[in-house]
């Protein structure tokens, strides 16, 4: 039986995807084994705040978005209600993911910018609006779109058959929003240059500027693919994108948790508190 170049290039981007997917679990499996016993030292010393439930939340939403793609791509003969039903929850929980991987971000700018309220008002507003236009474009393009799978047998998984241009939008947010976090990062560390600054600070400002760097590599990388890929290539980089500042998030929290753990003891409970990440601390000086 003779297959049009359509099917062939289906099949081919499913495959490709589900290459995609098994790195993705490959690589937060690996970085989960190789942090595993600084993660339980963090979970079980850390004191018990609302970072602490964040850090949760952005660590493990990851093994629920791999579970979620490896089912659909090794699972044959999906239906594409079920395809759409799947989709619809995957975009969801990468958005989250997304949305907590952020919320680390914003609270070490506002750390920066010694505790401003106003400055963090500013924040939460244009985040909240990212988040409400985010989830509705997210479900007003994959809820009525139609999916498809692949028509050559022994190809599994599904993809978007119709067009989601909207797709981009919220990745072009993301961009937006990253770069006044970078700039407010930038203007923080020059005008404290000069001053005698700990090590939680730099940290806290090379962590910034790397996981803002790898941010706005992967959205702009997925404003292209959402708008001039097609089949499954068209949205194969979006959960690798989640899973990646997740990983970032956390790797980072837990190197700034370290990092202040002698100023109060090893054995004693830590928490990284706001006061500790401002540059008028001389504590920890490198």
């Amino acid at each position: 039986m003779e297959y049009s170049s359509d099917d062939i290039a289906a099949a081919k981007s499913l495959q490709f995807s589900t290459y995609i997917y098994v790195s993705m679990a490959t690589l937060w499996s690996y970085d989960y084994a190789c942090s595993l016993h600084e993660e339980w030292s963090f979970l079980l010393r850390s004191n018990w705040r609302k970072v602490k439930g964040l850090y949760i939340v952005a660590r493990y939403l990851p093994f629920i978005l791999l579970t979620m793609n490896l089912h659909m791509s090794f699972t044959p003969n999906e239906t594409p209600d079920k395809c759409r039903m799947l989709a619809n929850l995957d975009a969801a929980i990468g958005t989250v993911s997304i949305i907590f991987s952020e919320s680390f971000f914003i609270l070490r700018t506002y750390a920066l910018w010694n505790n401003d309220k106003i400055l963090l008002a500013a924040m939460l507003s244009i985040f909240f609006a990212f988040c409400i236009v985010s989830f509705s474009i997210a479900f007003t393009s994959t809820i009525p779109a139609a999916y498809a799978t692949s028509a050559i047998p022994g190809i599994t998984g599904c993809y978007q058959s119709s067009a989601g241009f909207r797709l981009f939008i919220p990745f072009l947010l993301l961009t937006a929003f990253e770069l006044g976090l970078m700039m407010l990062t930038f203007v923080r560390a020059m005008k404290s240059w000069r001053m005698k600054l700990n090590r939680l600070y730099i940290s806290l400002v090379n962590h910034n500027i790397s996981y803002y760097a790898c941010g706005l590599l992967f959205s702009i990388t997925n404003i292209f693919t959402s708008l001039l890929l097609q089949y499954s290539y068209r949205t194969m980089l979006h959960d690798f994108q989640s899973i990646i500042l997740a990983v970032l998030a956390t790797r980072m929290h837990l190197h700034l948790w370290q990092i202040n753990r002698p100023a109060y003891g090893s054995s004693a409970p830590v928490d990284i508190t706001m006061s500790d990440m401002s540059f008028v601390n001389p504590n920890l000086t490198a």
